[in-house]
């Protein structure tokens, strides 16, 4: 099974600790945070993974390489210009296209979700694509769901009011934790080489013409999206919430 990870960005919400260094690249105990990923997908039986790179590109070629010390075919898709989180995925049409389903997950996931139960729930509802949601009081995504799973609605970037106004009703809500399992045909309305969003260009749009589903989270998870998560996951790590095994260093 095929999976692409999503590594482009500039990660500019971490300052100085991403100023000279891509975000995947950032050490979690000593081992570069794409390095967790790698290994985590493997220990699934993903043997083949796509990486776009924008920042800094050589830095992480010359340290992953062709994948092959981690158990995996590892390519690279440079993009010399941002195309988003959906475009980046387009872009890799010749990787991609004819499966049936592949994993796309974010780069700055630090991530231990059992991906076994998610993909055979993925295969039960006969989804298009099964997005990976976790319960939060504050957002700037919703994600509602009927009671089998399948999502009835997004609500993408409201404004501040409307997020007060949900959260005093509904109390937590479902949000998108940015992996997803995925068929290509949900990207074949997209045009190659422009930039596009999962959720604004793809999920949104086309809600009722595929079947989107979300699974709950179960697993470890942080987004190192700010200093502040960035000391969550290298914690996560150090005392073991954090499961996946890693060989010695």
């Amino acid at each position: 099974m095929k999976a692409m990870i999503l590594a482009a960005g500039f990660g500019t919400r971490l300052g100085n600790l991403t100023r000279e260094t891509p975000k995947p690249m950032l050490p979690i105990c000593d081992r570069p945070l794409l390095e967790y990923n790698l290994r985590y997908l493997a220990s699934y039986g993903f043997d083949e993974v796509m990486i776009n790179l924008h920042f800094m590109p050589h830095v992480i070629r010359d340290y992953f390489g062709d994948g092959s010390r981690f158990a995996l075919h590892v390519h690279y898709s440079v993009e010399e210009k941002l195309l988003g989180t959906a475009g980046g995925v387009r872009n890799v049409e010749s990787f991609l296209a004819g499966e049936e389903e592949f994993l796309v997950m974010y780069g700055d996931l630090l991530i231990d979700q059992d991906l076994s139960v998610m993909l055979q729930f993925h295969r039960e509802k006969k989804a298009d694509a099964t997005l990976l949601v976790h319960r939060r009081k504050k957002s700037n995504s919703i994600i509602e769901l009927a009671d089998d799973g399948r999502v009835t609605s997004f609500l993408e970037r409201p404004g501040e009011d409307v997020l007060e106004e949900y959260a005093r009703k509904h109390g937590e809500f479902y949000v998108n934790s940015v992996l997803q399992i995925m068929n290509w045909k949900v990207l074949e309305g997209l045009n190659a080489g422009v930039a596009a969003d999962l959720p604004k260009d793809v999920y949104i749009p086309q809600l009722n013409r595929f079947r989107f589903f979300g699974y709950p989270l179960s697993g470890f998870r942080v987004a190192i999206d700010s200093e502040e998560r960035y000391r969550m996951a290298e914690d996560g790590v150090r005392c073991g919430d954090y499961k996946v095994s890693l060989p010695e260093s």
